[in-house]
């Protein structure tokens, strides 16, 4: 899933000089007939001036698509977060990276900290194409099929929940609930498909049309990660959540991942999603 909307800085401190150099660029963050007509030209108007998101019939084809158009909203983001690594005894690794991406099949990942994983990039393209640069190694690598589903830099993401927010195109969504505040669905991949999960169940927010909660299940059908997002707050007027989690139950390990800042359509040239400019640093 994916897993990823990022005005004044927001988040936690930007207490690096990466962090610092990025903040400048962010902003913190009885005429029957005749009334049925009006009401049908002029409400779906009030609907957009408003910002409101709706979903007239508990469609879960629909809401899906929904979410897809929420999470891919701006034209393009640039975004500065810290990501935790949490083991079972509870010792942390902290990481520090930038995601730029547009539209919905571009997207750059870049770690900026620390120095063993510094430099190192993750490039998705169109068609499911991957690629990794390690600075070690001074190459930059495609990433095969039967790797995708493989852990992403020691995270509890895999690097294709990194690189996808294309639900609709990949999964067969059923509405198995409604409540006062969740649409609950269950997405189950298609067969065309190279999901490696057997199910997810996803909680969309029927206020934000977000994710709030995640469950993937493995092969087998049993839990393995659970994913939650909070502190969802509109930036630019694109709704972003700030923080999220990704818990790998079975493993008991958890990656958070803190949004400190981000700013939206840029007009991010097509250059700066190539081989050649992920090999830049």
């Amino acid at each position: 899933m994916k897993a990823f909307d990022f005005s004044q800085p927001v988040g936690i401190a930007l207490g690096s000089g990466a962090a610092r150099g990025l903040a400048h660029k962010f902003k913190n963050i009885s005429g029957g007939t005749i009334m049925v007509n009006i009401l049908k030209h002029i409400l779906p108007c009030l609907l957009l001036i408003g910002g409101v998101n709706i979903v007239f019939a508990a469609d879960p084809v629909q809401i899906l698509r929904s979410v897809e158009d929420t999470l891919n909203a701006p034209q393009d983001r640039e975004a500065h977060l810290t990501m935790q690594l949490v083991d079972k005894e509870g010792d942390v690794r902290i990481r520090e990276l930038t995601i730029l991406q547009k539209g919905q099949n571009k997207r750059l990942i870049r770690f900026l900290s620390p120095a063993d994983v510094r430099g190192v990039g993750f490039l998705v393209l169109e068609d499911d194409l991957m690629y990794l640069y390690m600075p070690a190694f001074a190459k930059v690598r495609r990433i095969a099929s039967h790797v995708k589903n493989e852990t992403f830099m020691g995270t509890d993401f895999t690097y294709d929940d990194m690189a996808q927010n294309d639900y609709v195109e990949n999964y067969t969504p059923t509405l198995k609930e409604e409540t006062e505040q969740h649409y609950v669905l269950e997405l189950i991949p298609k067969p065309d498909s190279e999901i490696d999960y057997s199910k997810l169940v996803m909680w969309v927010n029927k206020q934000t049309m977000l994710p709030d909660t995640a469950q993937f299940y493995d092969r087998s059908g049993r839990l393995l990660k659970v994913m939650t997002q909070t502190d969802v707050k509109r930036i630019d007027g694109y709704l972003t959540p700030h923080h999220i989690e990704m818990e790998n139950v079975q493993d008991m390990h958890k990656t958070i991942m803190q949004l400190n800042a981000v700013v939206h359509d840029q007009n991010v040239p097509d250059k700066h999603f190539t081989q050649r400019y992920l090999k830049r640093f």
